[in-house]
Protein backbone atom coordinates (compact mmCIF):
# COMPACT_ATOMS: atom_id res chain seq x y z
CA UNK A 1 0.00 0.00 0.00
CA UNK A 2 2.58 1.99 0.91
CA UNK A 3 4.47 1.99 -2.26
CA UNK A 4 1.28 2.33 -4.50
CA UNK A 5 0.32 5.84 -2.35
CA UNK A 6 4.15 6.81 -3.66
CA UNK A 7 3.42 6.36 -7.44
CA UNK A 8 0.32 8.34 -6.82
CA UNK A 9 2.07 11.34 -4.78
CA UNK A 10 4.87 11.08 -6.95
CA UNK A 11 2.15 11.69 -10.22
CA UNK A 12 0.99 14.45 -8.30
CA UNK A 13 4.53 16.08 -8.46
CA UNK A 14 5.05 15.18 -12.11
CA UNK A 15 2.04 17.42 -12.42
CA UNK A 16 2.25 20.59 -10.27
CA UNK A 17 6.36 20.61 -11.62
CA UNK A 18 5.08 20.29 -15.30
CA UNK A 19 2.28 22.93 -14.81
CA UNK A 20 4.78 25.88 -13.06
CA UNK A 21 4.47 29.00 -14.59
CA UNK A 22 6.99 30.68 -17.24
CA UNK A 23 7.92 32.66 -14.10
CA UNK A 24 9.72 29.72 -12.34
CA UNK A 25 12.11 29.30 -14.56
CA UNK A 26 14.65 32.08 -14.93
CA UNK A 27 14.85 33.37 -18.49
CA UNK A 28 11.92 31.76 -19.61
CA UNK A 29 9.44 35.33 -20.10
CA UNK A 30 10.03 36.12 -23.67
CA UNK A 31 9.20 32.19 -24.14
CA UNK A 32 5.36 33.04 -22.88
CA UNK A 33 5.16 36.08 -25.81
CA UNK A 34 5.50 33.64 -28.48
CA UNK A 35 3.35 30.59 -28.55
CA UNK A 36 4.01 27.76 -31.31
CA UNK A 37 0.02 26.82 -31.20
CA UNK A 38 -0.88 30.36 -32.72
CA UNK A 39 2.27 30.81 -34.65
CA UNK A 40 4.22 27.99 -35.49
CA UNK A 41 7.38 29.84 -36.85
CA UNK A 42 7.82 30.38 -33.09
CA UNK A 43 8.57 26.60 -32.48
CA UNK A 44 12.59 26.63 -32.52
CA UNK A 45 12.53 29.57 -30.60
CA UNK A 46 10.32 28.16 -28.00
CA UNK A 47 12.28 24.94 -27.73
CA UNK A 48 15.76 26.19 -27.30
CA UNK A 49 18.95 25.14 -28.48
CA UNK A 50 20.52 22.41 -25.77
CA UNK A 51 19.22 19.09 -26.22
CA UNK A 52 17.96 18.48 -22.50
CA UNK A 53 16.23 21.98 -22.93
CA UNK A 54 14.69 21.16 -25.73
CA UNK A 55 13.50 17.69 -24.56
CA UNK A 56 12.06 19.12 -21.80
CA UNK A 57 10.06 22.53 -22.99
CA UNK A 58 8.39 19.79 -25.35
CA UNK A 59 6.97 18.63 -22.46
CA UNK A 60 5.75 22.30 -21.04
CA UNK A 61 4.78 22.83 -24.37
CA UNK A 62 2.37 20.24 -24.80
CA UNK A 63 1.08 20.62 -21.27
CA UNK A 64 -2.87 20.42 -21.48
CA UNK A 65 -3.39 20.03 -24.69
CA UNK A 66 -4.83 16.97 -26.66
CA UNK A 67 -2.03 17.47 -29.71
CA UNK A 68 1.28 19.14 -31.00
CA UNK A 69 1.65 22.26 -32.24
CA UNK A 70 0.12 22.47 -36.27
CA UNK A 71 2.65 22.56 -39.00
CA UNK A 72 1.20 24.52 -41.70
CA UNK A 73 3.09 23.31 -44.56
CA UNK A 74 2.79 19.57 -43.22
CA UNK A 75 1.88 17.46 -46.25
CA UNK A 76 -1.74 15.73 -45.60
CA UNK A 77 -2.01 13.02 -43.46
CA UNK A 78 -4.66 10.37 -45.17
CA UNK A 79 -5.96 10.39 -49.01
CA UNK A 80 -8.46 12.82 -49.44
CA UNK A 81 -11.08 10.33 -50.89
CA UNK A 82 -10.13 7.87 -47.88
CA UNK A 83 -13.12 6.91 -44.87
CA UNK A 84 -13.45 9.29 -42.41
CA UNK A 85 -10.75 9.34 -39.45
CA UNK A 86 -12.79 8.30 -36.59
CA UNK A 87 -11.02 8.85 -33.76
CA UNK A 88 -8.15 10.89 -31.96
CA UNK A 89 -5.07 10.34 -29.78
CA UNK A 90 -5.63 11.86 -26.86
CA UNK A 91 -8.50 10.76 -25.48
CA UNK A 92 -8.16 7.41 -27.42
CA UNK A 93 -5.47 4.72 -27.77
CA UNK A 94 -5.69 5.10 -31.04
CA UNK A 95 -6.49 7.06 -34.71
CA UNK A 96 -7.73 4.60 -36.82
CA UNK A 97 -9.95 1.18 -35.75
CA UNK A 98 -7.03 -1.27 -35.29
CA UNK A 99 -6.02 -3.93 -37.56
CA UNK A 100 -2.74 -5.91 -37.37
CA UNK A 101 0.37 -7.18 -39.25
CA UNK A 102 0.50 -3.86 -40.58
CA UNK A 103 0.57 0.05 -41.15
CA UNK A 104 -2.67 1.80 -41.19
CA UNK A 105 -2.71 1.87 -45.08
CA UNK A 106 -3.86 5.12 -47.01
CA UNK A 107 -2.90 7.12 -43.55
CA UNK A 108 0.29 6.82 -42.55
CA UNK A 109 3.32 9.38 -43.30
CA UNK A 110 6.86 8.73 -42.25
CA UNK A 111 8.01 11.01 -38.98
CA UNK A 112 4.59 11.72 -37.83
CA UNK A 113 5.33 9.80 -34.19
CA UNK A 114 4.90 12.81 -31.63
CA UNK A 115 8.06 12.33 -29.37
CA UNK A 116 9.84 14.32 -27.23
CA UNK A 117 13.18 12.45 -27.98
CA UNK A 118 12.82 13.41 -31.87
CA UNK A 119 12.28 17.11 -31.23
CA UNK A 120 15.54 17.05 -28.42
CA UNK A 121 17.64 15.78 -31.18
CA UNK A 122 16.26 17.72 -34.43
CA UNK A 123 19.09 20.25 -34.15
CA UNK A 124 21.85 17.53 -33.03
CA UNK A 125 23.85 15.62 -36.31
CA UNK A 126 22.38 12.51 -35.47
CA UNK A 127 18.71 13.97 -35.71
CA UNK A 128 19.60 15.55 -38.99
CA UNK A 129 20.78 12.13 -40.19
CA UNK A 130 17.31 10.28 -39.02
CA UNK A 131 15.48 13.12 -40.45
CA UNK A 132 16.79 12.78 -43.55
CA UNK A 133 16.24 9.26 -43.50
CA UNK A 134 12.56 9.02 -42.34
CA UNK A 135 13.51 7.26 -39.06
CA UNK A 136 12.76 8.00 -35.50
CA UNK A 137 13.16 6.29 -31.89
CA UNK A 138 10.83 7.15 -29.51
CA UNK A 139 9.17 5.17 -26.86
CA UNK A 140 7.60 5.17 -23.30
CA UNK A 141 7.60 3.83 -19.13
CA UNK A 142 4.24 2.55 -18.06
CA UNK A 143 4.20 1.86 -14.18
CA UNK A 144 1.60 0.70 -12.18
CA UNK A 145 0.12 -0.99 -9.07
CA UNK A 146 -2.90 -2.67 -7.80
CA UNK A 147 -4.95 -3.37 -4.33
CA UNK A 148 -6.69 -6.66 -4.43
CA UNK A 149 -8.98 -9.21 -2.21
CA UNK A 150 -6.13 -11.78 -2.76
CA UNK A 151 -3.45 -12.20 -0.98
CA UNK A 152 -1.18 -14.68 -1.96
CA UNK A 153 1.74 -13.68 -3.85
CA UNK A 154 3.24 -14.11 -6.28
CA UNK A 155 0.11 -14.59 -9.27
CA UNK A 156 -2.77 -14.48 -6.45
CA UNK A 157 -4.68 -12.30 -9.28
CA UNK A 158 -4.29 -15.13 -12.11
CA UNK A 159 -6.04 -15.42 -14.22
CA UNK A 160 -6.07 -11.24 -14.13
CA UNK A 161 -3.55 -10.45 -15.83
CA UNK A 162 -0.75 -7.65 -16.61
CA UNK A 163 -1.23 -7.13 -12.80
CA UNK A 164 -1.16 -10.76 -11.96
CA UNK A 165 0.54 -10.19 -8.66
CA UNK A 166 -1.84 -9.12 -5.88
CA UNK A 167 -1.42 -5.46 -3.83
CA UNK A 168 1.96 -4.49 -5.98
CA UNK A 169 3.75 -1.42 -7.62
CA UNK A 170 5.14 -2.41 -10.67
CA UNK A 171 7.30 -1.90 -13.53
CA UNK A 172 5.12 -2.93 -16.39
CA UNK A 173 7.34 -2.20 -19.37
CA UNK A 174 9.73 0.05 -20.59
CA UNK A 175 9.61 0.39 -24.10
CA UNK A 176 12.30 1.31 -26.93
CA UNK A 177 10.65 1.73 -30.91
CA UNK A 178 13.51 2.45 -33.33
CA UNK A 179 11.52 2.69 -36.66
CA UNK A 180 10.90 3.82 -40.55
CA UNK A 181 7.69 3.95 -41.23
CA UNK A 182 6.52 3.80 -45.12
CA UNK A 183 4.46 6.30 -47.11
CA UNK A 184 1.01 4.38 -47.50
CA UNK A 185 -0.62 7.85 -48.50
CA UNK A 186 1.19 8.49 -51.81
CA UNK A 187 0.73 6.32 -54.46
CA UNK A 188 3.78 6.68 -57.03
CA UNK A 189 6.29 4.72 -55.46
CA UNK A 190 7.38 2.57 -53.47
CA UNK A 191 8.39 2.51 -50.52
CA UNK A 192 10.12 1.08 -47.46
CA UNK A 193 10.01 0.90 -43.47
CA UNK A 194 11.47 -1.35 -40.36
CA UNK A 195 10.86 -1.48 -36.90
CA UNK A 196 13.40 -3.29 -34.10
CA UNK A 197 11.49 -2.78 -30.67
CA UNK A 198 12.59 -3.66 -27.26
CA UNK A 199 10.80 -4.21 -23.97
CA UNK A 200 11.94 -4.72 -20.68
CA UNK A 201 9.76 -5.30 -17.18
CA UNK A 202 6.64 -7.28 -15.84
CA UNK A 203 4.94 -7.29 -18.97
CA UNK A 204 7.63 -9.29 -21.18
CA UNK A 205 6.07 -12.60 -20.06
CA UNK A 206 2.97 -12.10 -21.86
CA UNK A 207 5.11 -11.52 -25.43
CA UNK A 208 7.23 -14.60 -24.71
CA UNK A 209 7.88 -16.47 -27.54
CA UNK A 210 9.32 -19.98 -27.08
CA UNK A 211 12.87 -20.16 -28.22
CA UNK A 212 13.30 -16.17 -28.00
CA UNK A 213 14.77 -15.25 -24.71
CA UNK A 214 12.15 -17.39 -23.61
CA UNK A 215 15.07 -18.54 -20.75
CA UNK A 216 14.12 -15.62 -18.06
CA UNK A 217 10.10 -17.66 -18.21
CA UNK A 218 10.81 -21.17 -18.74
CA UNK A 219 13.95 -21.34 -16.56
CA UNK A 220 13.72 -18.67 -14.01
CA UNK A 221 10.18 -17.40 -13.82
CA UNK A 222 11.95 -13.85 -13.36
CA UNK A 223 9.64 -10.87 -12.39
CA UNK A 224 11.28 -8.67 -14.93
CA UNK A 225 12.80 -9.35 -18.13
CA UNK A 226 13.29 -8.25 -21.56
CA UNK A 227 12.25 -9.29 -25.04
CA UNK A 228 12.28 -8.07 -29.06
CA UNK A 229 8.16 -8.46 -29.65
CA UNK A 230 8.62 -6.04 -32.98
CA UNK A 231 11.68 -7.29 -35.54
CA UNK A 232 10.33 -6.50 -39.03
CA UNK A 233 10.61 -5.14 -42.77
CA UNK A 234 8.37 -3.77 -44.69
CA UNK A 235 7.88 -2.88 -48.30
CA UNK A 236 4.20 -0.71 -49.79
CA UNK A 237 3.07 -1.64 -53.42
CA UNK A 238 0.84 1.91 -53.95
CA UNK A 239 0.54 0.18 -57.66
CA UNK A 240 -1.03 -2.72 -56.42
CA UNK A 241 -5.14 -2.02 -55.69
CA UNK A 242 -5.20 0.75 -53.18
CA UNK A 243 -2.09 -0.27 -52.19
CA UNK A 244 -0.25 -4.03 -50.66
CA UNK A 245 2.15 -3.95 -47.88
CA UNK A 246 4.21 -6.75 -47.22
CA UNK A 247 5.47 -7.15 -43.64
CA UNK A 248 8.39 -9.67 -42.74
CA UNK A 249 9.61 -10.93 -39.58
CA UNK A 250 8.47 -11.02 -35.90
CA UNK A 251 5.41 -9.24 -35.33
CA UNK A 252 1.93 -8.54 -33.24
CA UNK A 253 -0.54 -10.75 -34.74
CA UNK A 254 -3.43 -9.31 -36.69
CA UNK A 255 -6.62 -10.09 -34.55
CA UNK A 256 -7.80 -8.25 -31.00
CA UNK A 257 -8.97 -4.84 -30.05
CA UNK A 258 -6.36 -4.94 -27.73
CA UNK A 259 -2.92 -5.19 -27.25
CA UNK A 260 0.90 -6.02 -25.69
CA UNK A 261 1.78 -1.91 -25.54
CA UNK A 262 0.49 -0.04 -23.18
CA UNK A 263 -0.61 2.94 -25.40
CA UNK A 264 -2.87 0.79 -27.03
CA UNK A 265 -4.92 0.04 -24.79
CA UNK A 266 -8.29 1.71 -23.72
CA UNK A 267 -7.49 0.26 -19.57
CA UNK A 268 -4.08 -0.56 -17.67
CA UNK A 269 -5.38 -4.20 -17.10
CA UNK A 270 -6.33 -6.59 -20.10
CA UNK A 271 -9.44 -8.95 -20.72
CA UNK A 272 -9.05 -12.36 -20.17
CA UNK A 273 -10.02 -11.95 -23.79
CA UNK A 274 -7.23 -10.87 -24.59
CA UNK A 275 -4.38 -12.70 -22.30
CA UNK A 276 -4.99 -16.13 -23.45
CA UNK A 277 -5.07 -15.86 -27.19
CA UNK A 278 -2.14 -15.97 -29.76
CA UNK A 279 0.35 -12.67 -29.42
CA UNK A 280 2.88 -12.57 -31.80
CA UNK A 281 3.94 -14.58 -35.10
CA UNK A 282 6.77 -14.80 -37.41
CA UNK A 283 6.58 -14.79 -40.64
CA UNK A 284 5.23 -12.99 -43.64
CA UNK A 285 2.20 -11.21 -43.80
CA UNK A 286 0.61 -9.12 -46.57
CA UNK A 287 -2.56 -6.73 -46.45
CA UNK A 288 -3.91 -5.13 -49.35
CA UNK A 289 -6.56 -2.36 -49.70
CA UNK A 290 -8.80 -3.63 -52.17
CA UNK A 291 -10.51 -0.52 -51.85
CA UNK A 292 -11.06 2.55 -49.72
CA UNK A 293 -13.08 0.12 -48.04
CA UNK A 294 -12.21 -3.90 -48.46
CA UNK A 295 -8.75 -4.95 -47.09
CA UNK A 296 -7.60 -8.16 -47.38
CA UNK A 297 -4.82 -9.62 -45.56
CA UNK A 298 -3.27 -13.23 -45.95
CA UNK A 299 -0.23 -14.67 -44.21
CA UNK A 300 2.42 -17.32 -43.68
CA UNK A 301 4.00 -17.66 -40.15
CA UNK A 302 6.21 -20.91 -38.27
CA UNK A 303 3.09 -20.88 -35.75
CA UNK A 304 1.78 -18.81 -32.81
CA UNK A 305 4.76 -17.63 -29.99
CA UNK A 306 7.17 -19.94 -32.28
CA UNK A 307 10.53 -19.58 -33.36
CA UNK A 308 11.69 -20.62 -36.95
CA UNK A 309 14.66 -22.20 -35.56
CA UNK A 310 12.24 -24.94 -33.92
CA UNK A 311 10.52 -26.12 -37.20
CA UNK A 312 11.48 -29.75 -38.03
CA UNK A 313 13.77 -29.89 -34.17
CA UNK A 314 13.47 -32.95 -32.00
CA UNK A 315 14.59 -33.60 -28.65
CA UNK A 316 14.72 -37.05 -26.72
CA UNK A 317 11.71 -38.31 -25.11
CA UNK A 318 12.12 -39.14 -22.00
CA UNK A 319 9.34 -40.84 -21.59
CA UNK A 320 7.55 -42.89 -24.31
CA UNK A 321 3.40 -42.40 -24.35
CA UNK A 322 0.43 -42.75 -26.24
CA UNK A 323 0.76 -39.21 -27.06
CA UNK A 324 4.18 -39.13 -28.26
CA UNK A 325 4.78 -43.04 -28.13
CA UNK A 326 8.39 -42.67 -29.95
CA UNK A 327 12.36 -41.92 -28.82
CA UNK A 328 12.47 -38.23 -30.07
CA UNK A 329 9.31 -36.06 -29.97
CA UNK A 330 8.90 -32.22 -31.56
CA UNK A 331 10.65 -29.65 -29.57
CA UNK A 332 7.59 -27.52 -30.12
CA UNK A 333 4.31 -29.07 -32.22
CA UNK A 334 3.46 -25.64 -32.61
CA UNK A 335 6.54 -25.19 -34.57
CA UNK A 336 4.94 -25.53 -38.08
CA UNK A 337 4.06 -23.60 -41.53
CA UNK A 338 0.71 -21.81 -40.93
CA UNK A 339 -1.34 -19.25 -41.98
CA UNK A 340 -3.49 -16.23 -41.32
CA UNK A 341 -6.07 -14.38 -43.43
CA UNK A 342 -8.43 -11.51 -42.49
CA UNK A 343 -11.20 -9.37 -44.09
CA UNK A 344 -11.87 -6.12 -43.13
CA UNK A 345 -14.72 -3.34 -43.88
CA UNK A 346 -15.03 0.42 -42.59
CA UNK A 347 -17.98 2.59 -43.97
CA UNK A 348 -16.89 5.85 -45.89
CA UNK A 349 -17.47 7.91 -42.50
CA UNK A 350 -15.76 6.37 -40.12
CA UNK A 351 -18.65 5.24 -38.12
CA UNK A 352 -18.59 1.52 -38.26
CA UNK A 353 -15.72 -1.65 -39.45
CA UNK A 354 -15.96 -5.04 -39.13
CA UNK A 355 -13.12 -7.20 -39.39
CA UNK A 356 -13.67 -11.06 -39.51
CA UNK A 357 -9.66 -13.39 -38.98
CA UNK A 358 -8.20 -16.51 -38.52
CA UNK A 359 -5.20 -16.62 -37.03
CA UNK A 360 -2.37 -19.19 -36.72
CA UNK A 361 -4.40 -22.05 -38.89
CA UNK A 362 -2.46 -25.20 -38.55
CA UNK A 363 -2.97 -29.32 -37.69
CA UNK A 364 -3.62 -27.32 -34.21
CA UNK A 365 -1.62 -29.70 -32.41
CA UNK A 366 -0.88 -28.92 -28.66
CA UNK A 367 1.76 -26.81 -28.64
CA UNK A 368 3.61 -24.51 -26.49
CA UNK A 369 0.79 -21.51 -27.53
CA UNK A 370 -0.38 -23.00 -30.83
CA UNK A 371 -3.82 -21.61 -31.10
CA UNK A 372 -6.63 -21.49 -33.31
CA UNK A 373 -8.06 -18.50 -33.85
CA UNK A 374 -11.35 -17.82 -35.20
CA UNK A 375 -13.15 -14.50 -34.35
CA UNK A 376 -14.42 -11.32 -35.52
CA UNK A 377 -14.35 -7.42 -33.99
CA UNK A 378 -16.98 -4.68 -34.51
CA UNK A 379 -16.27 -0.92 -33.96
CA UNK A 380 -19.07 1.14 -34.09
CA UNK A 381 -19.54 5.11 -33.33
CA UNK A 382 -22.46 6.38 -32.28
CA UNK A 383 -21.53 9.88 -31.80
CA UNK A 384 -18.79 12.65 -31.09
CA UNK A 385 -18.67 11.37 -27.64
CA UNK A 386 -19.90 7.22 -27.93
CA UNK A 387 -18.64 4.24 -29.50
CA UNK A 388 -18.20 0.73 -28.83
CA UNK A 389 -15.59 -2.28 -29.85
CA UNK A 390 -17.24 -5.53 -29.55
CA UNK A 391 -15.05 -9.18 -29.74
CA UNK A 392 -15.60 -12.62 -30.08
CA UNK A 393 -13.65 -15.79 -30.49
CA UNK A 394 -13.22 -19.23 -30.51
CA UNK A 395 -9.96 -21.23 -29.64
CA UNK A 396 -9.28 -24.64 -30.25
CA UNK A 397 -6.06 -26.83 -30.05
CA UNK A 398 -6.29 -30.58 -30.75
CA UNK A 399 -4.33 -33.81 -29.00
CA UNK A 400 -4.17 -31.82 -25.86
CA UNK A 401 -2.63 -34.53 -23.06
CA UNK A 402 -5.14 -34.66 -20.50
CA UNK A 403 -4.12 -33.93 -17.05
CA UNK A 404 -6.62 -36.33 -15.53
CA UNK A 405 -5.35 -39.36 -17.53
CA UNK A 406 -3.63 -42.20 -15.15
CA UNK A 407 -0.79 -42.88 -17.94
CA UNK A 408 2.45 -41.79 -18.46
CA UNK A 409 1.97 -38.48 -20.33
CA UNK A 410 3.33 -35.88 -17.43
CA UNK A 411 6.80 -36.46 -17.93
CA UNK A 412 7.00 -37.63 -21.61
CA UNK A 413 5.95 -33.85 -23.35
CA UNK A 414 8.48 -31.42 -25.47
CA UNK A 415 7.45 -28.88 -22.16
CA UNK A 416 8.20 -31.67 -19.14
CA UNK A 417 11.61 -29.94 -19.14
CA UNK A 418 10.37 -26.47 -18.24
CA UNK A 419 11.02 -25.06 -14.57
CA UNK A 420 7.77 -22.78 -15.01
CA UNK A 421 5.34 -21.66 -17.17
CA UNK A 422 4.81 -24.86 -19.18
CA UNK A 423 1.00 -24.82 -21.16
CA UNK A 424 -1.64 -26.32 -19.15
CA UNK A 425 -2.83 -29.47 -19.79
CA UNK A 426 -6.74 -29.93 -20.76
CA UNK A 427 -9.24 -31.53 -18.27
CA UNK A 428 -11.08 -34.05 -21.14
CA UNK A 429 -14.49 -34.90 -20.40
CA UNK A 430 -13.61 -38.43 -20.46
CA UNK A 431 -10.73 -38.98 -17.77
CA UNK A 432 -9.65 -41.79 -19.35
CA UNK A 433 -8.67 -40.46 -22.86
CA UNK A 434 -5.11 -39.21 -23.12
CA UNK A 435 -5.65 -36.65 -24.71
CA UNK A 436 -9.08 -34.50 -26.61
CA UNK A 437 -9.81 -31.61 -28.19
CA UNK A 438 -10.23 -28.35 -26.04
CA UNK A 439 -11.99 -25.12 -26.69
CA UNK A 440 -12.31 -21.30 -25.95
CA UNK A 441 -15.65 -19.38 -26.23
CA UNK A 442 -15.03 -15.86 -25.33
CA UNK A 443 -16.39 -12.35 -25.81
CA UNK A 444 -15.63 -8.81 -24.50
CA UNK A 445 -17.14 -5.65 -24.70
CA UNK A 446 -15.49 -1.75 -24.35
CA UNK A 447 -18.48 1.10 -23.98
CA UNK A 448 -16.06 4.17 -24.71
CA UNK A 449 -17.59 7.92 -23.68
CA UNK A 450 -15.34 10.98 -24.35
CA UNK A 451 -16.39 13.61 -21.93
CA UNK A 452 -13.34 15.96 -22.66
CA UNK A 453 -10.28 15.51 -25.12
CA UNK A 454 -8.36 14.35 -23.11
CA UNK A 455 -10.81 12.17 -20.59
CA UNK A 456 -12.85 9.47 -21.87
CA UNK A 457 -15.02 6.60 -19.50
CA UNK A 458 -14.45 2.65 -20.68
CA UNK A 459 -16.66 0.04 -19.31
CA UNK A 460 -15.49 -3.62 -19.79
CA UNK A 461 -18.64 -6.65 -19.81
CA UNK A 462 -16.57 -9.59 -20.95
CA UNK A 463 -17.54 -13.66 -21.21
CA UNK A 464 -14.89 -15.89 -20.91
CA UNK A 465 -15.08 -20.06 -21.23
CA UNK A 466 -12.68 -21.71 -20.63
CA UNK A 467 -14.21 -25.03 -21.77
CA UNK A 468 -11.33 -27.39 -20.94
CA UNK A 469 -9.19 -25.51 -18.14
CA UNK A 470 -6.12 -25.38 -20.77
CA UNK A 471 -5.82 -21.39 -20.84
CA UNK A 472 -6.39 -20.59 -17.14
CA UNK A 473 -5.52 -24.14 -15.15
CA UNK A 474 -9.17 -23.66 -14.38
CA UNK A 475 -11.93 -24.91 -16.25
CA UNK A 476 -14.66 -22.92 -15.57
CA UNK A 477 -17.06 -20.17 -17.11
CA UNK A 478 -15.65 -16.44 -16.01
CA UNK A 479 -17.68 -13.14 -15.89
CA UNK A 480 -15.75 -9.83 -15.34
CA UNK A 481 -16.40 -6.52 -16.02
CA UNK A 482 -14.31 -3.64 -15.02
CA UNK A 483 -14.52 0.38 -15.16
CA UNK A 484 -11.65 2.18 -15.95
CA UNK A 485 -11.12 6.72 -16.63
CA UNK A 486 -8.04 7.43 -18.91
CA UNK A 487 -7.12 10.86 -18.09
CA UNK A 488 -4.10 12.57 -20.23
CA UNK A 489 -2.42 15.10 -18.80
CA UNK A 490 -0.70 15.80 -22.67
CA UNK A 491 -0.02 14.01 -25.78
CA UNK A 492 2.82 12.47 -23.80
CA UNK A 493 1.56 11.76 -20.16
CA UNK A 494 -1.76 9.50 -19.34
CA UNK A 495 -3.05 8.15 -16.26
CA UNK A 496 -5.53 4.90 -16.16
CA UNK A 497 -7.53 4.43 -12.99
CA UNK A 498 -9.46 1.47 -12.90
CA UNK A 499 -11.41 -0.99 -10.49
CA UNK A 500 -12.98 -4.53 -11.45
CA UNK A 501 -14.35 -7.30 -10.33
CA UNK A 502 -13.97 -10.72 -11.91
CA UNK A 503 -16.03 -13.90 -11.35
CA UNK A 504 -15.42 -17.81 -12.01
CA UNK A 505 -18.52 -19.37 -11.97
CA UNK A 506 -17.69 -23.13 -11.69
CA UNK A 507 -15.55 -22.88 -8.27
CA UNK A 508 -12.63 -21.32 -7.31
CA UNK A 509 -9.98 -19.65 -9.43
CA UNK A 510 -8.01 -16.51 -7.82
CA UNK A 511 -5.86 -16.41 -5.11
CA UNK A 512 -3.24 -19.21 -6.01
CA UNK A 513 0.05 -19.27 -7.64
CA UNK A 514 -0.53 -21.05 -10.76
CA UNK A 515 2.03 -19.03 -13.44
CA UNK A 516 4.57 -19.73 -10.78
CA UNK A 517 5.11 -23.50 -11.27
CA UNK A 518 5.19 -25.93 -14.11
CA UNK A 519 1.85 -27.20 -13.97
CA UNK A 520 3.08 -30.95 -15.69
CA UNK A 521 5.55 -31.61 -12.68
CA UNK A 522 2.82 -30.89 -10.13
CA UNK A 523 -0.55 -31.91 -11.50
CA UNK A 524 -2.42 -33.66 -8.62
CA UNK A 525 -0.32 -32.51 -6.15
CA UNK A 526 -1.70 -32.08 -2.88
CA UNK A 527 -5.67 -31.63 -2.57
CA UNK A 528 -5.19 -29.05 -5.76
CA UNK A 529 -7.00 -31.91 -8.44
CA UNK A 530 -9.05 -33.84 -6.04
CA UNK A 531 -12.29 -32.38 -7.85
CA UNK A 532 -10.64 -32.30 -11.57
CA UNK A 533 -11.15 -28.96 -11.49
CA UNK A 534 -7.86 -26.74 -11.04
CA UNK A 535 -4.76 -28.22 -12.87
CA UNK A 536 -1.86 -25.59 -11.89
CA UNK A 537 -0.59 -25.13 -8.26
CA UNK A 538 2.21 -25.85 -6.15
CA UNK A 539 2.61 -27.24 -2.62
CA UNK A 540 -1.06 -27.26 -1.79
CA UNK A 541 -1.67 -23.33 -2.61
CA UNK A 542 -4.66 -24.17 -4.83
CA UNK A 543 -7.11 -21.40 -5.41
CA UNK A 544 -9.77 -20.67 -2.64
CA UNK A 545 -11.93 -17.43 -3.98
CA UNK A 546 -14.28 -17.55 -6.65
CA UNK A 547 -14.68 -13.44 -6.95
CA UNK A 548 -12.02 -10.86 -6.67
CA UNK A 549 -12.17 -7.66 -6.26
CA UNK A 550 -9.16 -4.60 -7.21
CA UNK A 551 -8.58 -1.38 -7.97
CA UNK A 552 -5.26 -0.35 -10.30
CA UNK A 553 -4.18 2.36 -12.03
CA UNK A 554 -1.03 2.86 -14.13
CA UNK A 555 0.63 5.71 -15.96
CA UNK A 556 2.45 5.90 -19.28
CA UNK A 557 5.14 8.44 -19.83
CA UNK A 558 6.20 8.61 -23.45
CA UNK A 559 9.72 10.05 -24.49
Amino acid sequence: MKRFLLVGVSLFAVAAATSASAEDYPGQKAKKVCDPYVNYKCLDGYLGTGFFERFINYYKLEWGHDGPPVDPKAPPGRRAYWPATPQSVPPYPFTEWPYGGTENLGVTRPNSADSPLMVALANTQLGEIMAAGNMQVYGWINVGGNISSNGNRPGGNWPISYAYTPNTVQLDQAVVYFERVPDTVQKDHVDWGFRLSAIYGENYRYTTSYGVASYQLLNHNQVNGYDFPMVYGELFFPQVAEGLLVRVGRYISIPDIEAQLAPNNYMYTHSMTYTFDNYTNEGVQTTTALTKNWFFQLGVSIGTEAAPWHLGQKIANPNPNPLFPGPTMPIDPGAVPSVSAGIRWQSDNGYDNVYAVVDGINAGNWGYNNLQWKGITWYHKFDEKWHFSWEAYNLSQYRVPNGLFPGGLITGTPFSSFNYNSPFLAQCKDPNAPWCTVNVYATVMYLNYKFSNLDTISFRPEYYNDANGQRTGTKSRYVNMGLGWQHWFSPQIEVRPEIGWDHSVDGPAYNSNATSNNVLNVVNGPGCAANGHFLGAASGICPNKSSTYFGAIDAIIHF
